[in-house]
Parts: C-alpha cells; structure tokens; sequence
C-alpha cells in the first residue's frame, strides 16, 4: 500500500508493472493504491474488454460511465447487458443540468457542428467536467487507450501520470491491436455494442459519431466535420481544450 509520504514516482511505478500481463498490473495497482483505482467506460469494444478481465478477476477497481445524455440506443443496451453479465455496478456520472440548460437555450441542440469552439464547449460541459467529479481524489485511472487508435494516442505510453488531475493513467490494453480486441470479445462472449458490427469502430455522442468506411482512420467517425487535428474531446489530451 502506498502512503502520501512513500508515493511512487512515473519511474519507480512503471518499472514494478514491468513484465506483468494486464490482469496481474491491475491487480498491483489495486494493491498499492486500495480504493483509489477507478475505470472509465464508455462501454465500447475495448472498455467491454477491461471490464471483463476486472469481473473475471475479481479486481476491486470501481467502474463509473459518463452518460452525455445524447447516446445512441444501442449504447444503453450494452449498458444493462453489462449489468445483467456481470453485477458489478457501473457508477453513472451525468453533466451538470443548469449548464445543459443554458447551452441549448442559448445556442440549440447541434451547435456542435458551427465551430469547433462550440463543439469542445458542448464536449466539456457533457464530458469533461462530469469525468473531473469521478477522478476526484483517485489515484489511479484505468482507461481503453489503444496505441492505433490515433497518431496523438500513438505517442503514449502505458502509464503516464496526468498532471491536470494528479494521478496515474494506466492503458492495460495500449499494444493491443484491434484484432485482438475483437478475438477476446468473441473468445470469452462478452457483450459489445451492435453498432460496431455497422461499421462503428469509436462510439460517442449520437450527433459527433458516424460509422467509418473502408481504410478511414479509427477516429474519422468522430466529429468527421472537423479537420484530424481536433479529434479529441478533452478527456485524453494534456491540457484543457475549453474553459467557459
């Protein structure tokens, strides 16, 4: 267990989870950081995965979601499969109603596709500030960051720490390739959203996600309005993309 007074550097914490597989580097984590290990899901292939291996395991790590509240039907439907599969509870953390209130008051319901400014204001009232209520006080943060996912995820490693919300990020399945994902999914029969056999290979918001045609880029479904340098909503990069 890691106290205030011991607490583990990049380096020193990096190299007690070198050579451990995904379940016994997760199982350390949760040894040495008890209750402050917790998983994001946003309930698609990869994260369908991690929660697998956390249930399967019997991992202490506390699953929490972030419901938008523009997500596909599908989506929901994955969610409570997830539910009925497993019994873990999936924490939900939704955003905050006065400032959704304003937002479609003062500029609609799609004022995400007029600017990019707009977009990233919409992406850090529904996800953003909720994702900061749920690392509040964590320690850890399990993600489904793959490498090949895109250029900008490319360049991060494994662990990282995350200065904007003073912990570690931990990518289990960072140089996993999506094949791989699918070949564990069908292996061990876990529940996934239909929509990825559509064509939908990154799901999000309903009105900020399309499926991808043949030799797209993993993220060109996502904001496929905007230019491949903002394809990030602000959970993910190293500074904040929207301050209101």
């Amino acid at each position: 267990m890691i106290t205030e007074s011991t607490s583990p550097t990049l380096e020193s914490l990096s190299a007690q989870l070198a050579g451990l597989n995904e379940v016994d580097a997760l199982r350390k984590l949760t040894e040495l950081f008890p209750g402050q290990v917790v998983f994001s899901t946003s309930l698609g292939y990869e994260d369908q995965v991690i929660t697998d291996l956390i249930a399967r395991n019997e991992l202490p790590v506390r699953l929490f979601t972030l419901d938008t509240g523009r997500m596909f039907g599908e989506t929901y439907s994955v969610w409570n499969k997830t539910l009925s599969r497993y019994g873990l509870p999936i924490e939900t953390m939704f955003p905050d109603q006065a400032k959704i209130e304003q937002l479609m008051t003062a500029k609609g319901p799609y004022s995400m596709y007029e600017s990019v400014d707009n977009r990233k204001e919409c992406c850090f009232i529904r996800k953003v500030e909720p994702l900061n209520r749920a690392l509040a006080g964590q320690k850890i943060w399990i993600t489904g960051i793959r490498a090949e996912q895109s250029n900008n995820r490319h360049d991060m490693t494994q662990l990282e720490w995350d200065e904007a919300h003073q912990l570690f990020k931990f990518h289990p399945l960072m140089n996993w390739s999506f094949d791989d994902v699918k070949a564990y999914v069908k292996e061990h029969n876990v529940p996934y959203n239909p929509l990825h056999d559509k064509g939908f290979v990154s799901i999000g918001c309903q009105p900020c996600t399309r499926a991808i045609q043949p030799g797209e880029d993993f993220r060109a479904g996502r904001w496929w309005w905007e230019d491949n340098s903002k394809k990030e909503c602000g959970l993910h990069t190293h500074e904040e993309v929207f301050k209101p």
